[in-house]
């Protein structure tokens, strides 16, 4: 019960922001009023408003500049799980501009851990691709792909800042048929932190999958964080059709 209570003032001037930004029709990168003149707004206490920021930066709608004040933020590009499109795409078809800068672009042998994702045997030849994302000029995700070698001989040869991985790999006429894709949450080490620019330890969304060809053969295991105020996960379900009726229903 005490939870409750104290969860309740925070939700109301989360409430209020939000309804000062709508109200006011405020942009991306519009600064909000200084905390004195909002506590004085909405009769809050600094302490309920600075939770109320706090938890609506973590959620990626604001952030705040020392000494400066509080802004709106960029709207989070929105994902969906369900999507095979690239990386690229997803970001474009959310009107944000893509970027990409290759890190590692190499042949590597098959470890024990990769062997178990990829069902391929130890020292088998894999090509790494580690790129760090970009939104708008800014880190958003690094990622880690393996790919079987045998897929796409010299493929280590071609620059990946600009081309995707899953065009150039339609050349050697691999077709992905189907992914399969799990996510969850971890904390940035110090090497993630640096690239993604965020304090260590933050958390970020961790996801891995693992692309099937039209063989039902597992070509590319990857590896992937991303931080949270810059994208979110969607996912559509559909409910089984009834056999009596046709169509199926979104839920």
């Amino acid at each position: 019960m005490l939870e409750k209570k104290q969860a309740r003032p925070q939700a109301d001037a989360i409430e209020q922001i939000e309804a000062y930004i709508r109200k006011n029709a405020l942009q991306p990168n519009d600064r909000l009023p200084g905390e004195r003149e909002m506590c004085e707004m909405w009769n809050v206490s600094r302490t309920t408003l600075r939770s109320a920021i706090h938890r609506m930066t973590e959620e990626g709608k604001l952030y705040s500049q020392k000494g400066s004040g509080t802004y709106v933020a960029q709207p989070r590009m929105e994902r969906n799980l369900r999507d095979m499109k690239s990386t690229s795409e997803q970001i474009r078809g959310t009107g944000h501009i893509p970027g990409t800068r290759v890190l590692y672009a190499d042949v590597i042998e098959c470890t024990r851990y990769l062997s178990h994702k990829l069902h391929l045997p130890l020292g088998h030849k894999l090509f790494f691709l580690k790129r760090l994302r970009l939104m708008d000029g800014a880190p958003y995700m690094l990622e880690l792909s393996y790919v079987d070698y045998d897929c796409c001989p010299g493929i280590e040869n071609i620059s990946f800042h600009e081309e995707s991985l899953y065009a150039e790999l339609k050349r050697f006429g691999v077709q992905m048929a189907e992914g399969h894709e799990t996510i969850g949450i971890t904390y940035a080490t110090e090497e993630e932190s640096q690239y993604l620019q965020v304090d260590e330890e933050t958390y970020l969304f961790y996801l891995t999958s693992t692309s099937v060809d039209t063989d039902g053969k597992i070509f590319e295991f990857s590896k992937s964080v991303a931080r949270p105020d810059k994208v979110r996960f969607t996912n559509t379900l559909h409910r089984r059709a009834d056999p009596e009726q046709k169509g199926s229903n979104e839920l």
